[in-house]
Order: structure tokens, then sequence, then C-alpha cells
């Protein structure tokens, strides 16, 4: 009987494939480059490394989002859902007072461990050390504000929700290209001095290249406090010699002190009533913290040194985002406490 040569080939093919081992998946990498081992579907507990991955995952799946790293506080309530208001506090693992121990994130029992910042060496250590501790996954996001979108869709790809992260990652991008294009309108030499006043006496400020300003920059502002990427304790003499166009003021208790204080006065800023208080519910939208919250505030800040070239209703602005990224519209005396001293 003469073998049909179609079906010999066939069957020499699948005894190869049979007997070859199988290839190994490419394992799932962070945006720092790590493996992250372990990592299976589905991801249904996470724990936020910092503010900045809490919010960031609220954004995305408040559901899997196991606490933050602060508790809500009630001013802050209204704009989140309530179950996600309700989440208990569990500390952070990076950043500035860093709280969460090792065992209390085991006793969390997290499928996985989210990062959002800096992916340099310092940070690439960290998680490598804990996951190496934990045995958890701990995924490192680039935080940067300009890479929102990607950091999006790596994070959905992490978590198995591409398309809901596809939508995010596409609104940012959308909000990104019209500030990068409104701006590029703005000569370099009609863009305002700015100078950010953090603290309650608003002299602790922000150089260029640091995180803290990272939004001030996008929006092509001149930092009066010049280069130098850290944050710095200045004196009202500085300031004056500054003289910044516009002060943005995180605390308001300093905005209204200034107000009255002749030495802030001898500002252009103050002399032009351009002193404004920055939004801070129920996350910060210029500086604190450094996450996804501060898209919003890049239309407030469009508003307030461009308003020529910004002259949509930022409340309006903020209400849709709030609800696309908060899962929480607000009414309108919600927005009130939200602005008040912006504008």
């Amino acid at each position: 009987m003469r073998l049909d040569r179609r079906a010999l080939l066939f069957g020499a093919a699948s005894l190869a494939a049979a007997g070859a081992p199988a290839r190994a998946a490419d394992p799932v990498r962070d945006d720092a480059g790590r493996a992250l081992d372990g990592l299976r579907p589905p991801v249904a507990r996470v724990f936020p490394a910092g503010p900045p991955a809490a919010i960031l995952l609220y954004t995305l799946a408040p559901e899997l989002l196991l606490g933050w790293p602060r508790a809500i506080r009630p001013a802050e309530r209204p704009y989140l859902q309530p179950r996600s208001a309700d989440l208990p506090e569990v500390g952070r693992l990076t950043g500035r007072g860093n709280t969460a121990n090792l065992e209390s994130v085991l006793a969390l029992k997290p499928d996985l461990i989210l990062d959002v910042g800096s992916t340099a060496e310092t940070y690439r250590s960290l998680a490598d050390r804990v996951q190496g501790q934990t045995g958890i996954p701990y995924a490192l996001l680039d935080g940067r504000l300009a890479a929102a979108p990607a950091t999006y869709r790596s994070l959905g790809r992490l978590l198995g929700r591409e398309t809901a992260a596809e939508n995010l990652a596409a609104l940012a991008g959308r909000l990104l290209a019209t500030m990068h294009e409104r701006v590029a309108a703005v000569p370099e030499g009609q863009r305002p001095r700015v100078y950010l006043a953090r603290g309650p006496r608003g002299l602790e400020t922000a150089r260029a290249g640091s995180i803290n300003v990272e939004a001030l920059a996008l929006m092509g502002a001149v930092n009066v406090a010049g280069p130098g990427g850290s944050l710095a304790q200045v004196s009202p003499e500085d300031v004056v010699a500054w003289a910044p166009e516009v002060i943005i003021a995180l605390d308001p208790a300093f905005a209204a002190a200034a107000r009255q204080d002749p030495l802030w006065q001898a500002t252009p800023a103050l002399a032009r009533n351009r002193l404004h208080v920055s939004p801070t519910l129920p996350f910060g939208w210029v500086d604190a913290p450094p996450s996804v919250n501060r898209l919003v505030g890049l239309w407030w800040l469009g508003k307030i040194l461009y308003p020529a070239q910004f002259p949509e209703d930022v409340r309006g602005i903020a209400r849709d985002l709030y609800g696309r990224l908060y899962h929480v519209t607000p009414d309108d005396p919600a927005l009130d406490r939200v602005l008040a001293g912006a504008l």
C-alpha cells in the first residue's frame, strides 16, 4: 500500500512537535524591564507601594485596591466611590515616611505590589528586594506625567484590563496633546514666570527638574527658583527678587496671609492679583501626589497661565474628568469646594 506523501510529512511534523520541548512564554515585565516572576491572572488584590500607585490603580480598577497609604480624609470622601473611600490605611513601602512592613503586606495576601514613580536603579533595587523577600510580584511603572498614556497601557496589561486601560490612555494622550499644542503657540519669551509656594509660610519651593513642578514644566512655565531638581527653602526676599508673575500656593492660609503682607505684595503676581490656590480635593492638581491626578490640573494651569489660549470652562472640564478618573461626578457645591481660591 502506497502511503500519501502529505500524510507522511504531517506525521513527521507532529512527532517533531511532540518531541520538542515547549518554548517558555516570555516573562511579564514592568516598565523597568524587570521580570515579574509569579504573576498569574486573574489579579484580584493589589497593594499600592505609595500614593501615586494607589491613585493610578483606583482610576483604572478601584475594586482591586487593598487600601490607601493614608486613610481618606472626610473632605476627600465625596469625590471617591464610598466603598473605596472606606478602605483601610495600609501604609507605604516607598517615599517619605514609609510605614508599611513586609509582614503587614504579606498579611493582606496581595497578588501584586504596584509602585509608580521613578524607574531608576534605587527603585529597581527596592522592587527586586521586596519581590525576593515576599515572593509577591512587584511591578515598577513609569510615573512621569508625560508618560501617563503608556503607563496606563502597562498597568492594563498587568491586570488584564487592556480595554479600560486603553480608554484612559487615550484620554490622557488627547489631554497632553492639547496642552502641548496650545503651549507651543505661545512664544517662549511670553511664558509667565511662576513661583510654587509650598507650606504654611510659602517659603518651600521646588526647583526646575523636581517632580513637584513637573506639571508646571509641561505647561511651559518659567520656574523662578531656577534649576536643581529638588525642594528648597527660600526667603521672602528671594521671592521678591525673582519677581514672579504668577504664584501658585498649596496652602490656603498662606495665600490669605500673603495678600495682606506688604513684602509679598511687592511681587508682580500680587500686584496683578495672580496668586492662586491649587485645588487639592480629593488629590492635588499640581504637586502631590505625583500621579495621574495632575492631569486635571493641567487644564487649570492652562487657564491661569494662558487665559487667551484656554477659554474653556474649567468647572465643566473638571466635572467630566472627575467622573472618568474618580468614578464620581461632583455636583456644583462639591466643585465650589474644590475650586475655592483657585480662580
